[in-house]
């Protein structure tokens, strides 16, 4: 059973969700999936093959080579290839969303022309560089530190949770620059290539989204032109401006978009499953208590994916979605872990192994409120916009 899209879109973008389910079913069956899992791996020749039908230029603007910025189709993307879990969805976010949405929206011309062509060809990867050791969600608080040196930005400190890091050609890197000022006006941006002399890097083993190592990221001494400066050395301390605009916005939708992959996905299984296993006599199905399991999660599916598109439709349009977009990673992670757990408990004990994909699922959906801003981050996010005041 696959669940359909419910909801009216763009031509471009059902076919778009056909091309890719066949893809997703022709190259990524069961027994490759476990296996990208298990070796915390994801297959470069299938993403070669993504970036070349044009996918990741999806979030490049057509006058540097992208098919212009169509945030809907992108997010149609990955809730497709999410379904297959993340290994394929994993690449194209790093390159697509790290790499062309921050580009695009906050490069220098110099960055836009030299970098924008290349990630619309699925030819550069990126890692985010923003929480620390000792920094989660209070990203304003970074410790790492850039310091001007003649025409050098010279980095020193640490990064945690630096997924991808291991493979990226660049680290998406918050530092701060101005230690003696407010913290919200001493951020700022650095592209840190990931083979800079003073990079090392320890990998983090974690349960969840294994298409790759999370890594804890060391510079010392990184020296990088100022060139290296997202924006150039004009936008120096201007990174938490860079850090509330747009390019958040569609952070929290691509978040959001993978939760919403991974529960469909789980609960798709579930419901074929209850279908096909036989228990006192007819298929559970037929069991109350497990009808309305699932037709409870699927109605918190259906839900979630209203709340998605409504947000990817402004934030396309460029209109004000900060409270669209704080709503859907709210709630479509914390509706997907509900629904993964629920899926979870109507295949039993078999959820339990790796010959199904709900064991997989339930792993990366619980850890969904967790990862792009916290569901509590995003209930501070919406109070605050709401103009909720004690």
């Amino acid at each position: 059973m696959m669940i359909e899209n419910t909801l009216a879109e763009p031509d471009h973008v059902t076919a778009l969700r056909r091309q890719l389910r066949r893809f997703v079913q022709d190259k990524a069956p069961r027994e490759k999936r476990r296996l990208w899992d298990k070796e915390h791996t994801w297959p470069r020749e299938l993403f070669r093959a993504l970036a070349d039908m044009g996918l990741c230029a999806l979030t490049v603007p057509e006058e540097f080579g992208g098919a212009g910025q169509d945030i809907v189709a992108a997010v149609a993307a990955i809730e497709e290839l999410c379904r297959a879990g993340p290994a394929l969805a994993g690449p194209f976010i790093h390159c697509a969303f790290y790499g062309g949405m921050n580009i695009a929206e906050n490069g220098s011309p110099e960055q836009k022309l030299e970098l924008l062509p290349k990630l619309a060809r699925g030819e550069l990867l990126f890692a985010y560089g923003l929480s620390e050791p000792d920094v989660g969600g209070d990203l304003a608080s970074v410790k790492t530190r850039g310091r001007i040196e003649g025409d050098q930005i010279v980095l020193s400190g640490a990064k945690r949770w630096c997924t991808g890091a291991d493979f990226a050609d660049y680290i998406y890197c918050l530092i701060n620059t101005a230690p003696n000022a407010p913290k919200r006006e001493a951020l700022t941006f650095v592209l840190v290539p990931a083979k800079a002399p003073g990079v090392s890097m320890t990998p983090i083993e974690h349960v969840n989204l294994r298409y790759t190592a999370s890594c804890d990221v060391h510079f010392n001494d990184v020296r990088l032109p100022v060139s290296a400066i997202v924006g150039g050395l004009e936008k120096m301390n201007t990174g938490w401006g860079m850090m509330a605009g747009r390019a958040l916005n569609v952070e929290k939708l691509e978040v959001a978009a993978c939760a919403f992959g991974f529960a469909q996905a789980a609960i798709e299984e579930a419901w074929r499953y209850a279908q096909e296993r036989v228990q006192f006599g007819k298929p559970i199905a037929e069991h109350q208590a497990v009808a309305h399991k699932l037709v409870d999660a699927r109605t918190k599916l259906e839900i979630c994916r209203h709340a998605l598109y409504h947000a990817a439709r402004l934030a396309n349009e460029n209109k004000p979605c900060a409270i669209e977009t704080s709503i859907a990673k709210l709630f479509i992670a914390e509706s997907g872990a509900e629904i993964a757990l629920a899926c979870q408990q109507v295949m039993g004990a078999y959820a339990l192994s790796d010959a199904y994909d709900i064991e997989r699922n339930v792993r990366d959906l619980l850890g969904m409120p967790i990862v792009g801003g916290s569901s509590g981050m995003q209930r501070n996010n919406l109070a605050r916009l709401w103009r909720l005041k004690g």
